[in-house]
Parts: structure tokens; sequence; C-alpha cells
């Protein structure tokens, strides 16, 4: 979508399933090997008895939304905060949903509520700002 497209109450998803294979894979890809992820014995002494996924692989399909369906193709993500608000299990299946909130049209620029949930309840909430290309 160009910038001219865009309206503020604009929404988008993608959800996935995190595996074992997608934990595994984004450790070796980040160089994050933090046991409570990768490590089910240290993972059951910790506060959350299992293993989790690693917050960023979550936060990471808010990018895949932006990235391919709002604003999509030629976005250039410029800023994201993120609160991670509970933990990740492998089954989870994570659902990334972005929401325009506000257009700045001198600049191109579009804010967006980003969020991530499992079952309804969010794990990540955030907000993030990405240039879009333009008709003109």
């Amino acid at each position: 979508m160009f910038f001219e497209d865009l309206s503020v109450g604009m929404t988008a998803s993608f959800g996935k399933t995190v595996s074992e294979a997608d934990i595994l894979m984004f450790a070796a890809v980040s160089g994050d090997t933090n046991p409570v992820h990768i490590n089910a014995e240290v993972a059951a002494a910790s506060m959350f008895k299992q293993r989790i996924a690693h917050g960023m692989l979550s936060a990471g399909l808010i990018s895949a939304v932006l990235g391919t369906r709002l604003p999509g193709e030629g976005s250039i993500y410029l800023s994201q905060n993120l609160k991670f608000r509970a933990p990740v299990k492998i089954g989870d299946t994570v659902t990334a949903t972005v929401e325009i909130t506000a257009l700045d049209p001198g600049k191109k620029r579009v804010t967006l509520n980003t969020t991530c949930t499992v079952a309804g309840k969010p794990v990540i909430e955030g907000e993030a700002t990405v240039m879009v290309p333009s008709r003109g």
C-alpha cells in the first residue's frame, strides 16, 4: 500500500504457533541461548516452570505484519517500543495485530498500536512508527 491508501483505524494481523524448532532456530540466529529458552531442566526451576519462547521471537511477528500486510511492502521500520506482559510457551499460537493510530502526511510516517496475544490475552503491547512510500 501507498501512504495515500492508509487511514486511521485500519488493522491487520498475522498468527503463528510457536514450535520447538522456532525457538531453537531463533536461538541459533540471534545468539540468545538463555537456558530458560533451550534447557528444560533450568527452565523448570525458573519462575515460568517450563521453557518459554524468546520475547523477540513473538515481537518479530509484528515486523511480519508491518512488512507484508499493513502498511506492507516498501514500509521502513523506524521505531518500536514493547512491553512484555506474559510468557509464550511452545505450542502457543501468537497473533500479532497492528492498528493505525496516526498519519503524518508531511513525513509519510504512520504510527500504529502493536499487540501480540495468546488466546486473546496480551503477551506484548507497544507502538511502532514506520515510513511508507507515497504514490507521488
